[in-house]
């Protein structure tokens, strides 16, 4: 596990942007109150994932509006049909935590 930043680094309802050793990660707190990680790369367009919006357990591409289940990296709207990877994260002691074996068997 890598150590990504303090939990205090992402607000409930954000996501940021994080580089794990050449893997671009969206890092999400979201509106569960847990923290998720997924490739950060919409899977219909070359676009971050990061920049979008978290609404509950889904991230948002803001270029054409598809969805992303954090937990499992599945499209839950439309353009997008493949799912984006999904990483194992850990919260310890205040830090998070993200495995860059991807937990969904997605690969990028």
């Amino acid at each position: 596990m890598i150590r990504i930043c303090s939990t205090e680094d992402i607000p409930k309802g954000t996501a940021i942007s994080a580089d794990v050793d050449g893997t671009q990660l969206a890092v999400v707190h979201a509106e569960d109150d847990r923290f998720y990680a997924v490739y950060d790369e919409c899977s219909h367009a070359a676009v971050a994932l990061s920049e979008g919006e978290v609404d509950g357990c889904t991230l948002e591409c803001w270029l054409h509006g598809s969805r992303f289940d954090l937990r499992t990296g599945e499209p839950t709207g439309l353009p997008a049909t493949e799912p984006v990877p999904v990483y194992p994260v850990e919260v310890r002691d205040g830090d998070i935590f993200v495995s860059l074996t991807p937990s969904n068997g997605v690969t990028r």
